[in-house]
């Protein structure tokens, strides 16, 4: 299959600047109580697992959560993330992958965080990735979506000293719920927060079901 433009930037862009993204945002959960708090209820929900993380980055939110006992795994485009993951969670299995194409067998996991992860993914692929992730969670699993609010992209070419290739896609909660809605979850749980210190757009957490078996009979 040939890979989508689209992803090849991501993952090319993101391998330039993984040192010095992973050194920016390093304390981010420390700075960030209301998210932190929000995955440490995710993590009661979600059981024992399993969990992915998809497009988990560096992996600090997997570890976070594997901190807390979860049952957690995660998955990157971009070897720079991976290797700085594995050193940092040598308990954690890292797998270099795609949301478009995802390992797992059908109905394994019992949660999945794309946190911050859908936001280089074209709207008209964002059905596609939402319906892998309905495949592989159980009936009743749950999914954590987190993105930047607004109607119009960013597209960045430069940080850190590099040139890079990223369209950041802020999109409006009704929007994304109503897609998820489509690829048979239901949103339990809506968070809007203001932009906070340096950031320029409010944020968004969704944490949906997928419906039970029972639920579409």
């Amino acid at each position: 299959m040939i890979e989508p433009d689209f992803v090849t930037s991501t993952r090319a862009s993101y391998n330039t600047i993984a040192t010095g993204y992973a050194e920016m945002f390093g304390d981010e959960l420390k700075q960030w109580p209301l998210h932190r708090h929000l995955l440490t209820w995710f993590a009661e929900i979600v059981g024992d697992g399993p969990v992915l993380d998809v497009g988990c980055g560096p992996g600090r939110t997997t570890g976070y959560l594997h901190g807390l006992g979860v049952d957690i795994a995660g998955v990157d485009l971009t070897p720079g993330f991976l290797e700085i993951a594995r050193a940092e969670n040598p308990d954690i299995v890292f797998t270099e992958g795609s949301m478009l194409s995802l390992d797992q067998p059908s109905e394994s996991l019992a949660g999945l965080l794309a946190n911050y992860s859908l936001i280089h993914i074209p709207d008209e692929v964002l059905p596609e990735v939402l319906a892998g992730f309905h495949r592989v969670l159980r009936p009743g699993g749950h999914l954590w979506v987190a993105f930047q609010v607004g109607d119009e992209p960013r597209h960045r070419t430069e940080a850190w000293g590099h040139t890079i290739d990223l369209v950041f896609r802020r999109r409006r909660p009704e929007a994304v719920e109503a897609l998820l809605s489509a690829a048979g979850f239901d949103v339990r749980t809506r968070v809007l927060r203001e932009p906070q210190g340096d950031e320029l757009t409010p944020h968004a957490i969704l944490v949906a079901r997928k419906r039970p078996t029972s639920d579409l009979d």
